[in-house]
């Protein structure tokens, strides 16, 4: 059986695992640290790369390889592709002001209209205009522009030159200058950031091969992380990925393309040729640890207390906004709690509210996904997050449908070690590999919840 390899070049680290292209089935991983940091020089990738591949086994013997990687960003190269500064990562706000200014100059509904989105500091557009307007050498030596997983996809191929360049639609359609709905490039969008027209990679399509690395292995297109993931789910119309990490994710596959004026739900494409609309939050794990310290208690003990509170908490309701929130919008909002009593003034109430505070406020973000004309059949729940029993358990009473949690696993990695497998075997759909250790959490909706939870979210502005 051919052997594929899937990469996940993130913002922390790369991992590479080794798989069977036709049952999927692990053979070896490896995996290598990046530096910290919101810039950073991409050699450093590279370099992890060539670690974690080491820590495999090497690639030698395998077929096809794929590159998963951390969303947005900026890598700018001259025209003999050389770096022409360190990268700017999605998670480096300085072009805050930028993502503004180009809201405003362009139109918010234009935006959404034309590209998915409207613009954050995380898109690409917002940081090719910091760069023109703080660095303007820089700017005139950058001959083109690319993405995290298209450079090492590039570096893959032997760096053959800028115009070899290549992406995916789910990466570019983070960039803030590519449209999901018409699979076009906006150039004048990006010339409006930069002020001056760049390469930009070819995109190609959900299995097009984008040549071959120095060992001869086909390369995939890549794919940005949150399509991975869903691709290393097996994901399909109908579910939504729920991740409760540092921050929450919701996204969905789905049939329709999202255009949200609001700036709520960012309308990206997934690694299958259909659509990723996906929502954000900036408060989900940190919030049970936040409830464990002030309890004094552990997970395992936080999530006992939980389960052993009734539904609704009593009327307890804790709104998790301790970092203000991003999905609403309310970046000086705070966290509170409403309805404390002598009754329900207790351990077991409040971390059972905060559970159920926490899933309200990824339920918020489904809803969303639903005004945008997603269809919801079942919540495919991962993360740090979901390793709770209290989590696991709740969920589908404030979520009101199945909840399948799969084990713990590098879905990113997984899901670019399908697409090479794809490319590889060819085909209208993506190899099918079974999800392993999946649990299906069913219980009845208790909308009692979600309406208390919305009686007092507002409340929270100040």
């Amino acid at each position: 059986m051919p052997l594929v390899a899937g990469v996940d070049t993130s913002t922390q680290s790369c991992k590479v695992v080794v798989r069977d292209a036709e049952s999927g089935a692990l053979v070896r991983s490896g995996h290598a640290s990046h530096p910290d940091g919101t810039e950073v020089h991409p050699d450093h990738w590279w370099t992890a790369f060539q670690q974690a591949a080491e820590m495999a086994g090497g690639l030698d013997d395998v077929a096809a390889i794929a590159v998963g990687g951390q969303q947005h960003g900026m890598v700018c190269l001259d025209e003999v592709g050389d770096i022409v500064r360190p990268a700017l990562l999605w998670n480096d706000t300085r072009s805050a002001p930028a993502a503004e200014a180009l809201n405003d100059e362009i139109g918010r509904e234009t935006l959404a209209s034309s590209v998915g989105s409207t613009l954050v500091a995380s898109f690409t557009l917002t940081k090719l205009r910091w760069l023109a307007e703080n660095e303007p050498d820089n700017a005139a030596r950058t001959m083109a522009v690319c993405l995290p997983h298209d450079w090492l996809t590039w570096k893959l191929a032997g760096s053959p030159g800028i115009e070899r360049l290549v992406t995916d639609r789910s990466d570019a359609s983070g960039t803030g200058y590519w449209s999901p709905q018409t699979n076009d490039y906006r150039l004048d969008l990006l010339e409006r950031g930069l002020g001056k027209q760049v390469f930009v990679p070819r995109v190609l399509g959900p299995h097009e091969s984008a040549g071959e690395s120095a060992s001869g292995a086909v390369l995939g297109p890549g794919c940005g992380d949150n399509a991975g993931s869903a691709l290393g789910l097996g994901a399909r119309p109908g579910d939504v990925i729920v991740s409760i990490g540092t921050s929450g994710v919701a996204c969905a596959v789905s049939q329709v393309p999202a255009a949200d004026v609001t700036g709520t739900v960012a309308g990206f494409a997934d690694a299958t040729g259909r659509f990723l609309p996906l929502v954000a939050t900036l408060n989900a794990a940190r919030v049970l640890s936040a409830t464990a310290s002030l309890l004094g208690v552990d997970f395992d003990e936080l999530s006992r207390l939980a389960l052993s509170a009734p539904s609704g908490s009593d009327g307890l309701v804790l709104v998790p906004y301790l970092e203000g929130e991003r999905t609403p919008n309310r970046p000086n909002a705070k966290g509170a709690v409403h309805g404390l009593t002598l009754h329900t003034t207790t351990p077991a109430h409040l971390a059972r509210a905060a559970v159920e505070g926490l899933l309200c406020g990824l339920a918020d973000g489904i809803d969303a996904l639903v005004g945008q004309g997603v269809v919801v059949e079942r919540v495919l729940l991962i993360g740090g997050g979901a390793k709770s029993e209290a989590v696991r358990r709740i969920a589908p009473v404030v979520f009101g449908r199945p909840v399948v949690v799969p084990e713990p696993g590098e879905y990113v990695a997984d899901g670019a070690a399908r697409q090479a497998a794809w490319t590889l075997l060819g085909g209208d759909e993506p190899p099918t590999w079974p999800l392993a250790g999946a649990q299906t959490f069913e219980d009845a909706a208790d909308p009692q919840v979600r309406e208390r939870y919305a009686e007092v979210r507002d409340l929270t502005e100040g």
